[in-house]
């Protein structure tokens, strides 16, 4: 049968329905086995041996995800966490990382201590500045680029198909955190990257309730085997019924990223021209530093995200936050529901964050609701 090339909808929808046509079933089975019978003759023809690194309930999500990416291979991982730093534990002691500045700042204090006692040689820049990052690669030569884009919870743009050429000048790898993008509004791949990065508890679960994460690659060559064994050996690996309602969540993704997109830039627009709101920062907003660079790379929208200054400082941004009625104030971001915080206190006293920001992770409840709830909230704080 001719394979034809679906759209990222048609594919979502039915993730995961043909993986199993011995049985005929729709929904995959989970496989909840830890080992696997040996032949006869002693051999593992299946491929399987261990569930630590063989379990069959992950590939499914696997295989969409590579589809997605227009990846030569995926992998699921125990957490974003989990998938995020096996890249940098790929490396070897001495080996150079630049990083940006503004990240999710659990991996940044990540590499501050973890990766620098195993050697790694660290240095943070504005990835989005390509001057920048062009004089931090001519005065030492990264063995690895890694990218957030847009970054947490500024929301910088960076461009990555023009890092993508500098990494190839310098034979350096290039690795993109791309959760906030999601595979739908770009694929770093293609645009150059070797290896891009999913904290899949966000968007790609959406409903908030899973913990997990992914990585993919352009290529299967030497660097992503090493990741695979990585991962095998560590046991960073979720268990197989978190992989098969990583999957069930996958499958409205499409629906889910295209309503938070449409509210998210309704918001902004909103919120633009409230006088006690001093900037919107996101990417769809044409007065949005990296809108250009969003417009190139971002196809279907600009993501969920976006974060609001206040007039009134850190005292301000809080009372915002605690006087919201349907906005939840939690950690975390790109589910169903809306999502509010003062980024800051979670950050601690060294964060790059401003104190006057307050961090949104839009849902897919009805916009005017949304923005009614925000100004009345920034009203009362103000009053």
């Amino acid at each position: 049968m001719t394979k034809h090339p679906f759209s990222p909808q048609s594919l979502l929808a039915q993730g995961g329905t043909h993986s199993d046509n011995e049985n005929g079933v729709i929904i995959p089975p989970v496989y909840t086995s830890t080992t696997y019978l040996r032949d006869e003759d002693n051999q593992y023809r299946t491929g399987r041996v261990y569930s630590r690194a063989d379990n069959p309930t992950y590939r499914p999500a696997e295989k969409l995800l590579a589809e997605l990416e227009n990846a030569a291979d995926a992998r699921l991982f125990a957490s974003g966490m989990a998938a995020a730093t096996t890249v940098f534990q790929a490396l070897k002691p001495g080996d150079s990382v630049i990083a940006p500045k503004v990240m999710y700042w659990a991996l940044r204090k990540w590499l501050q201590t973890f990766g620098v006692d195993s050697g790694l040689d660290v240095r943070f820049v504005d990835t989005s500045n390509l001057d920048e990052l062009r004089h931090a690669i001519s005065e030492k030569a990264p063995t690895l680029i890694w990218l957030e884009t847009p970054g947490n919870p500024l929301w910088t743009v960076t461009d990555i198909a023009a890092v993508a050429d500098m990494a190839r000048n310098c034979v350096a790898l290039l690795a993109v955190d791309s959760t906030v993008a999601t595979p739908l509004l770009t694929k770093p791949l293609d645009l150059g990257a070797d290896v891009v990065m999913h904290s899949a508890t966000k968007y790609l679960n959406g409903h908030s309730d899973v913990i997990s994460g992914a990585l993919a690659a352009r290529e299967d060559n030497d660097f992503w085997k090493r990741l695979v064994a990585i991962r095998a050996q560590y046991g960073a690996v979720p268990g197989p019924q978190d992989a098969a309602q990583l999957l069930r969540g996958m499958r409205t993704l499409f629906l889910r990223v295209r309503e938070s997109c449409q509210n998210a830039l309704y918001i902004a627009e909103q919120l633009e021209q409230h006088p006690k709101v001093t900037e919107v920062l996101y990417p769809g907003l044409k007065s949005f530093a990296g809108h250009d660079i969003a417009v190139k790379q971002m196809q279907g929208g600009f993501g969920g995200m976006l974060s609001i200054r206040l007039a009134g400082g850190e005292k301000a941004a809080i009372a915002v936050a605690a006087k919201t009625q349907l906005w939840h104030r939690a950690t975390s971001l790109g589910g169903v529901e809306s999502l509010i915080e003062h980024r800051a206190s979670i950050e601690g006293p060294d964060t790059p964050v401003p104190l006057d920001l307050l961090r949104l992770s839009v849902g897919i409840e009805n916009a005017d609701d949304l923005l009614a709830d925000l100004q009345q909230a920034i009203d009362s704080a103000h009053a």
